[in-house]
């Protein structure tokens, strides 16, 4: 079995992943690592075709002398009496942009994925190579982002702290005083005018505060404001009154009292 993924990742990087066993079973797809056990052990499920199949076994990865690895494992049916052994070489060749991942080897297999056919057997296979390849690329790419900001985060640390006596403002330049300019009498009217404003607004306000002493919260509160804020009263309709509005039921009583009358001295005669 022959076949080469490339990643765009330097070979330096991988090879710094596949150093460590325990990065290397991250980054096998599916891979569910038993506890206690090596670090490439646990349970595996391969699904060809429409049919899946899970192992339980373990592999070994070791660095050789000319730079590539050795990959040994063997690993059983769950679920059955089949078996799987591998043998397998993984070189590192360097490409632009990255490197390209080459795979060697052999394996033999008997049990129910003798039984599947052999052109869905190397599909899954190849899929299993191409995404252990992008795991171990996306796994040095992960080291490298957190090896940049374990950087910046000491830069910043190692920054000396500003001087408080550079970034302190400088003080308000004092405001002129009208008295002892050159200016004339007549140009400082507004600004007296100003100030007497001044003083009458800080004369209400202390007279508010005054009066606001002794009372509760709720009639401080409920009191209407006074002063140059006191609120205009509405001005009132005043109706006047209707003089003749007696006038009527006079009237009536006057005229029932004639009709008794009339009524009184015909009876009479």
């Amino acid at each position: 079995m022959e076949h080469e993924v490339f990643v765009p990742v330097p070979a330096e990087r991988l090879r710094e992943v596949l150093d460590d066993p325990a990065r290397v079973a991250r980054a096998v797809p599916g891979l569910q690592q038993d506890a206690g056990a090596e670090p490439v052990a646990g349970r595996l499920k391969i699904r060809v075709g429409s049919h899946s199949v899970t192992y339980r076994g373990a592999v070994r990865v070791s660095r050789r002398d000319d730079g590539t690895y050795a990959v040994e494992g063997g690993a059983e049916e769950s679920r059955g009496s089949g078996s799987v052994e591998l043998t397998l070489r993984i070189a590192l060749r360097e490409a632009e942009g990255g490197c390209t991942v080459v795979y060697d080897g052999t394996a033999s297999a008997d049990g129910r994925i003798k039984e599947l056919p052999a052109e869905s057997v190397e599909g899954a296979v190849t899929r299993l190579l191409n995404r252990f390849a992008e795991h171990l690329a996306a796994a040095a790419t992960a080291d490298r982002d957190d090896t940049n900001d374990e950087g910046v985060g000491a830069a910043a640390e190692a920054q000396p702290a500003p001087d408080p006596g550079l970034t302190e403002e400088p003080p308000a330049p004092e405001r002129p005083s009208a008295f002892g300019s050159d200016r004339p009498s007549s140009s400082h009217g507004r600004a007296d005018e100003d100030d007497d404003d001044d003083e009458v607004d800080i004369a209400e306000a202390a007279h508010a505060r005054r009066t606001m002493i002794g009372r509760s919260a709720e009639e401080v509160d409920h009191a209407p404001p006074r002063g140059r804020y006191a609120p205009v009263p509405a001005p009132q309709t005043v109706t006047p009154q209707a003089p003749l509005r007696w006038a009527a039921p006079a009237a009536a009583l006057a005229l029932a009292s004639a009709i008794v009358a009339v009524r009184a001295l015909r009876r009479r005669r």
